[in-house]
């Protein structure tokens, strides 16, 4: 999910313009009264001049907008300045993976193990890698975990647990809530997919982070010339390449798929990596401008930062940086009833996918639907018409 924690709930800051000065009689008198001046921090927090923020942001690069008519000289531009605003220089060639397996157990229809590998230069990340028996090579997805607020589990989420009991007990709990008891990524490599999902920085085997230090930690990567946001998504990219280099994976039929703050490293690695055919987003994209409202959970901060790319938003609304996948495959699910993006915002950026997809006479490669009587959520029917539409597109 956004990272919503129940036992945080909003609050009003409303702040007088100047210093109040208290007289003899104990009456509060702002400063400079005879201004008139309104408060300077409003519900949310938001700053009382948002208004005028929103209007001026325009988003002079999308696609239409900006004064390049070469679409594919426009992906390149546009993905160099995404790239620019992660703060985190990318990890070739030169940082190599040095895979290493472990905890193997077999199914009757795939393999099951652990993998370790090194996304960056910095540490190495484990994860949970699938494959269906076979001879192969297979299409592959590429399984992005959610927030939550729930820093226990990561990749557990997704795929079952098989090696840690505990972690099950709770990755059960989570599959029930959220996705009909289901493990996703068990289910896709039934379905003959090899599967790889992996550690979030602050989650399970990189954790647990707990809710209320994630500000802190945003901050000091930021001090440390880094960005928390910005390292998520580079360590994705790589996470596709290493998944679309394995000899037992067809690399021209390689997928990302996520839910809530997993969706939105769906689209966001399939705009940054070649290495994504398609990709399928459930319950993460908005127009930017719609999200930042009072109320919403955007504006607790904490959560927000590992979506969070400094002056990104001075360039590219949200769809504008998935458009820069296009023509590739796409699909965007949303519950009606989710109360982390309203509707407006919503339907603002599913327009905006879909006249960039029609632009490049691929309209039919665009799949949008809002299920009307769900929240935030990833049902087992939605998940199996995204099972559907992988085995159309792949």
């Amino acid at each position: 999910m956004n990272g919503r924690d129940p036992a945080v709930g909003r609050r009003t800051f409303v702040v007088g313009a100047g210093a109040a000065l208290i007289n003899g009689a104990g009456v509060a008198q702002p400063a400079h009264a005879d201004v008139g001046l309104e408060s300077a921090v409003v519900d949310g927090p938001l700053p009382g001049f948002y208004p005028a923020l929103k209007d001026e942001l325009d988003f002079p690069l999308a696609w239409g907008r900006s004064g390049v008519r070469d679409f594919r000289s426009w992906r390149r531009i546009a993905r160099a300045k995404v790239e620019e605003t992660l703060l985190v220089e990318p990890d070739g060639d030169e940082t190599p993976y040095r895979p290493e397996f472990s905890a193997r157990a077999e199914t009757p229809t795939y393999t099951r193990e652990l993998v370790t590998l090194a996304l960056t230069r910095y540490e190495p990340v484990r994860g949970a890698l699938l494959t269906p028996h076979g001879p192969g090579p297979f299409p592959a997805v590429l399984l992005l975990h959610d927030h939550g607020a729930k820093f226990d589990i990561g990749k557990e989420k997704l795929v079952r647990p098989w090696y840690d009991d505990i972690r099950l007990a709770s990755a059960q709990a989570w599959a029930d809530r959220y996705f009909s008891g289901r493990f996703v990524g068990d289910e896709l490599a039934r379905r003959g997919y090899v599967v790889l999902a992996l550690d979030a920085l602050g989650w399970a085997d990189r954790g647990p982070l707990a809710y209320d230090q994630q500000q802190a930690l945003a901050s000091n990567l930021y001090n440390l010339g880094s960005s928390l946001a910005g390292l998520m998504a580079r360590e994705d990219v790589r996470a596709a390449r290493f998944l679309a280099g394995l000899d037992r994976v067809d690399r021209r039929r390689v997928a990302a798929v996520g839910f809530s703050m997993g969706a939105y490293r769906a689209w966001q690695t399939a705009a940054l990596s070649d290495d994504i055919a398609a990709a399928a987003s459930v319950c993460w994209m908005t127009g930017l401008k719609e999200m930042m409202v009072p109320g919403n959970n955007t504006l607790r901060g904490q959560s927000s930062y590992h979506m969070l790319h400094p002056g990104l938003a001075r360039h590219l609304d949200f769809p504008d940086v998935a458009s820069i996948a296009a023509p590739r495959p796409m699909l965007f699910f949303h519950g009606a009833q989710d109360p982390l993006f309203p509707a407006e915002g919503v339907r603002v950026a599913h327009e905006k996918l879909r006249a960039v997809w029609r632009s490049r006479r691929a309209g039919e490669r665009l799949h949008t639907r809002i299920w009307p009587d769900l929240g935030h959520v990833f049902t087992a029917p939605m998940q199996d018409d995204v099972f559907s539409w992988l085995d159309a597109v792949l």
